[in-house]
């Protein structure tokens, strides 16, 4: 059955991430050829200080059990009397092949700006094979081994800063079903440049889910983000989003 999920409302501690987890968007369906999700959040706030928050995040799924494209936009911006907190947005697309029942071959492309990390854009093109860990339908895990293309240019802040590089991207996932009403999702990435793998990056996202009421769920992500060798000095390597809120899917 074909769903469309709201998230209601969102509250937590937030920092700019990077990396986006795709595997908390694939949708397992046996009947449904499209499937997605879309949120909106708008925030105006007068106190001390003048607040204004937007945040949108769409996905669409085709999966018609050989093929599975997926498209994702996640855009988040945040400003506080007139400074930038938050100004940052990704737009991926993925495509995955049944090649057996253990083997998927992915290729997928990626473009992202972040102003508070001084990215002007960042580019990514890769493909590479995905493997089928356990057979078991509540517990799944998969092994990603990819490749990628890298363009990069920084913000004006860095005059003339671009970057072409090639570099891995390997990652661990792993889904959970231990109750009908119980879901936990969690990826691990690590990416490294691949002449010089002390400039690598390392994110993670997990995801819990509780089902309250028929459609309506409780939900904790965690995402977390290094980067050894971030655009500038100023930039903290670590960066982190904790985030909980209601979803209501139909």
């Amino acid at each position: 059955m074909q769903k469309l999920t709201f998230i209601i409302f969102f509250l937590g501690l937030t920092s700019s991430s990077q990396v986006i987890n795709v595997e908390t968007l694939r949708k397992v369906t046996d009947s449904a050829k499209w499937t997605g999700s879309v949120s909106l959040d708008i925030s105006l706030i007068k106190n001390k200080n003048d607040i204004f928050r937007i945040a949108n995040k769409a996905h669409v799924q085709y999966n018609d059990q050989t093929n599975l494209w997926l498209f994702v936009n996640d855009l988040n911006f945040q400003k506080i009397e007139g400074n930038d907190l938050i100004n940052r947005g990704t737009q991926h697309l993925r495509y995955n092949r049944k090649v057996t029942d253990r083997l998927k071959w992915e290729a997928f492309t990626q473009a992202q700006y972040d102003a508070i990390s001084q990215i002007d854009f960042r580019g990514l093109i890769g493909t590479g094979p995905r493997f089928k860990l356990t057979k078991s339908d509540n517990y799944r895990f998969y092994l990603g081994t990819l490749i990628m293309y890298e363009y990069e240019k920084a913000s004006n802040v860095i005059s003339d800063r671009t970057q072409n590089d090639v570099r891995g991207s390997a990652y661990l996932s792993f889904s959970m079903y231990p109750t009908k009403t119980i879901s936990i999702i969690s990826t691990s990435y690590y990416q490294p440049k691949l002449n010089a793998f002390s400039d690598y990056r390392f994110s993670s996202n997990t995801s819990l889910l509780f089902e309250i009421w028929k459609n309506l769920a409780f939900k904790t992500n965690f995402n977390y983000f290094f980067d050894a060798v971030p655009v500038s000095t100023d930039i903290p390597k670590t960066q982190f989003e904790l985030t909980n809120g209601l979803v209501y899917s139909f």
